[in-house]
């Protein structure tokens, strides 16, 4: 028994800090307020060890499996946990014959717990469906999938969804706290000190995902050097190096072929036809890929061109097109065609540099949920979940143009897209100022 223990211990010792800290009540999970808070149905279904069939909806790093596993302790049900990435429907047939014994001859119920429960196919399902019926067994699923599309109906009928939400800048910063003070299972017996910065910092990188959040903060921990009195300095700079994803470089024997590149970019972007059309039969006649140099006529397309003109793009794929068609060296004259043509063109950034504010933002906030307003609802769940309420159709009113919001409340008002005065970007600017300045839209 002794030996039984230890290993068990080692085991802990040895798993990551995310599951070393795992809560084990109720009172300590952080987080989803809005189902599990005092007095809500769920949580008294749990304290009252009544539990139905669930479904925990959520993004990684929420608290599904650390909900279930609270579930677990808590329930006098027997519990098995199953994954559906690495057991499949013939171990399923086995739990559920233990099942049926175990209620048969002892009159006790099982709860299974199914994680990554939308890795099944419908047949899959099928399988259990069953007994999720006729009470064999209570069903607890987590999925990072919308269930509308991932589960059966029938199943989906038969089960309570419950969403969960990635975990706020507050909960997230609780949990990396308790991590650090914790002796015994978290990194409370390192002698810490802490950039003002650092716990912020991985906050923002982890967006939401306490698994992500813990992850940073041990590896930055226990890959810093202690100083002689043994104290281990987080700086953001090691947390960075921790999270730091290495990328492949060129081949430095390749470099002309980039600053050919780079010349042939620079030609079109400053209306050069001339210069254009010579980097591009350098390229070609060295042996160069012809469907490379057409990739690249396309992303400038719309990287330097964009809307201010729009044939643009179809030109360069056109061309892409023709040397698919015709091979080299007759696809050649598609390909300087194509080159010539953007040259000329009327040049706007406008879509390269309100990309760079989207990715921006996105880093920023990380993947905010979409609005509930324009989201479709086309099952009956979605419905009750408020999709689409109050949308209107921009059909419906006067010029095809309604006036409401479209991206998170995070970034309500934000702008991206600012057309210029040049080409068809001055007739889309002009555009936008009427409906905006009629409808006194801001």
């Amino acid at each position: 028994m002794e030996l039984f223990e230890n290993f068990q211990k080692d085991k802990l010792n040895n798993a990551p800090l995310a599951d070393r800290i795992r809560p084990t009540k109720l009172e300590d999970f952080i987080g989803q307020e809005k189902i599990i808070a005092p007095g809500k149905p769920l949580r008294k279904a749990i304290e009252e060890d009544e539990l139905q069939s669930i479904i925990l909806w959520g993004p990684p790093g929420s608290g599904k499996t650390t909900l279930a596993k609270i579930i677990a302790k808590m329930t006098k049900s027997y519990f098995v946990s199953f994954s559906a990435v690495v057991s499949g429907v013939p171990v399923l047939r086995k739990i559920i014959k233990e099942a049926q014994d175990r209620r048969r001859y002892y009159n006790k119920k099982t709860i299974l717990f199914v994680d990554e429960i939308h890795r099944f196919n419908k047949a899959q399902q099928d399988a259990f469906l069953p007994y999720v019926e006729d009470g064999t067994i209570t069903l607890i699923g987590a999925t990072t999938e919308n269930p509308s599309f991932e589960l059966i109906p029938p199943l989906l009928s038969r089960s309570t969804v419950y969403v969960l939400a990635p975990l706020s800048f507050e909960g997230l910063q609780k949990i990396l706290k308790r991590a650090l003070q914790n002796q015994e299972k978290g990194l409370g017996k390192y002698k810490l000190k802490l950039e003002p910065q650092v716990l912020n910092f991985i906050i923002e990188l982890a967006y939401g995902d306490a698994r992500i959040a813990l992850n940073i903060l041990e590896f930055s921990v226990i890959t810093t050097q202690p100083d002689h009195q043994g104290l281990r300095t987080i700086t953001l700079k090691i947390v960075e190096e921790a999270i730091q994803k290495r990328c492949l470089r060129y081949d430095k024997t390749g470099e002309e072929h980039y600053n050919i590149i780079s010349a042939l970019h620079k030609s079109m972007r400053d209306s050069d036809p001339d210069a254009a059309l010579y980097w591009v039969g350098r390229m070609l006649e060295a042996g160069e890929d012809p469907l490379y140099v057409a990739r690249r006529l396309i992303r400038f397309a719309s990287e330097d061109v964009g809307n201010a003109d729009p044939q643009a793009l179809p030109i360069a794929v056109a061309a892409m097109q023709a040397v698919h068609f015709l091979g080299m060296p007759e696809g050649n004259l598609a390909l300087t065609q194509a080159a010539t043509y953007l040259a000329c063109a009327p040049k706007s950034n406008a879509l390269y540099k309100g990309y760079q504010l989207v990715e921006e933002d996105i880093k920023r906030w990380g993947p905010l949920p979409v609005p509930l307003i324009i989201r479709n609802a086309p099952t009956p769940l979605m419905k009750d979940l408020e999709y689409g309420k109050g949308y209107k159709y921009a059909h419906d009113f006067k010029d095809g143009y309604i006036i409401q919001e479209h991206l998170p409340e995070e970034l309500k008002g934000q702008k991206y897209y600012f057309p210029t005065e040049r080409g068809f970007e001055k007739e889309i600017k002009q555009r936008l100022e009427i409906l905006k300045a009629k409808y006194k839209c801001h």
